[in-house]
């Protein structure tokens, strides 16, 4: 299976699984879907994804690193969304030799659903994103941006953590191991 293949399944799959039973952008204003003022921002795609927006102009694309970032003006049609969107808060991740969902840290600071960690989310959302996970880790170019996710959330975990340690800040509930 290509990576836009596997892309396609995963955005299937996660079509009408939510992370709460209710939308949860009402909770929080949809903070992770309104751009941040003054700025250009977005969700990464995953590799093959970008096919899926060819011919439709109401989606810009842009160069972030080596990644591509679809822009979020902050409104759009539920069933266009980026496969990135619809896992937030969580990223699937190889563990040992099984995947779990995990905590985003991008999410931190912008979902309140973080502070419950994984067991805040419905366990349908979980699971679907831990179903995806394997589907994704089958295909070279979706395994290695896997990876490549996992190390950044990892860094950033660590720069954070770092930090806190640093300035004299104590741990808050949410800094234990990806909390379960």
């Amino acid at each position: 299976m290509n990576a836009t293949e596997a892309v396609s399944i995963c955005r299937k799959k996660l079509e009408k699984v939510t992370p709460l039973c209710t939308d949860c952008g009402r909770i929080c204003g949809a903070a992770c879907c309104r751009p941040m003022e003054a700025e250009e921002t977005g969700m990464l795609l995953f590799p093959g994804e970008q096919a899926l927006y060819e011919g439709k102009p109401e989606w810009k694309i842009q160069k972030a690193g080596q990644d591509l970032l679809i822009i979020c003006t902050g409104e759009c049609d539920r069933e266009e969304r980026p496969l990135s969107c619809r896992m937030f808060p969580l990223l699937p991740m190889e563990d040992q030799d099984s995947v779990r969902a995990y905590m985003d840290e991008r999410a931190r600071y912008v979902c309140p659903l973080v502070p419950s960690g994984v067991q805040g989310v419905r366990p349908e959302f979980r699971e679907t994103i831990e179903e995806c996970g394997r589907i994704l880790l089958e295909n070279p170019e979706t395994r290695s941006f896997l990876h490549h996710l996992r190390l950044e959330n990892e860094a950033l975990r660590t720069l954070r953590k770092d930090w806190r340690v640093t300035h004299g800040r104590q741990q808050d509930q949410t800094d234990t191991e990806y909390r379960e």
